[in-house]
């Protein structure tokens, strides 16, 4: 029973650290001009939210932990903004 819980926390967390993975090279990648069309924050603060939600996922693997869900809101805020606005 616990080895299935195991499973499925570490499918889950790896999940939840690849999209902020993601939102982070999306963010880097993205110009400037499109988080001003976005009229959210700049790109200078979404990367240091976004790399403070990998580095606190890498260092607390538990996709539970609160750390962990604040970073995982936060990548999906990022891009609910601004990868839903590019459409």
């Amino acid at each position: 029973m616990f080895a299935i819980q195991n499973i499925l926390t570490l499918a889950l967390s790896a999940v939840l650290f690849g999209v902020k993975v993601f939102a982070l090279v999306d963010c880097i990648a993205r110009d400037e001009s499109s988080f001003a069309r976005a009229e959210t924050l700049a790109k200078n603060g979404w990367i240091v939210i976004l790399v403070l939600a990998v580095v606190a996922h890498f260092v607390r693997w538990n996709p539970l932990s609160i750390l962990n869900l604040v970073g995982t809101v936060a990548a999906l805020v990022y891009l609910a903004q601004l990868r839903g606005s590019s459409s």
